[in-house]
């Protein structure tokens, strides 16, 4: 559906797949009773949850680990007006099955930073939003 304001509501499948071509998304939540935005690189999972792989101490592991979270990706293209923006909310928690971990090291994402004790955060898909920007409108 286009709306006047030239964007579209996207579905939870076409919001999934635009995600699954993301390489970069961004954690929302919660430090020190402030929000807080962390840029991730992340892979989504077969049943729709974000994962994300970081150090088993980061201050974004003690933070996330049992809460709920928002996790936001996009890609915009400024020259044409048009792009898309997901949303996904829902229970962070990092990954201690040790046979989910296992599967996990070999398909899931890998950091881009250095780490010695890596562990991986699944962000669970509860609440899966998203626009698409049409390209209408000039603008002033």
């Amino acid at each position: 559906m286009i709306h006047s304001d030239g964007f579209r509501a996207l579905d939870r499948q076409e919001c999934l797949r635009l995600l699954g071509k993301a390489p970069v998304g961004r954690v929302v939540y919660t430090r020190q009773a402030l929000p807080a935005v962390l840029p991730v690189n992340f892979s989504l999972d077969a049943d729709g949850s974000v994962v994300l792989c970081t150090s088993a101490g980061s201050d974004l592991v003690r933070a996330v680990d049992g809460v709920v979270v928002a996790f936001e990706a996009d890609d915009f293209h400024a020259g044409r007006r048009s792009g898309w923006s997901v949303v996904v909310t829902g229970r962070a928690a990092v990954v201690t099955d040790p046979v989910e971990r296992e599967r996990l090291l070999r398909t899931g994402p890998r950091s881009w930073m250095p780490l010695r004790d890596g562990v991986f955060v699944r962000i669970e898909s509860e609440m899966v939003t998203g626009r698409e920007l049409t390209g209408v409108g000039a603008g002033p």
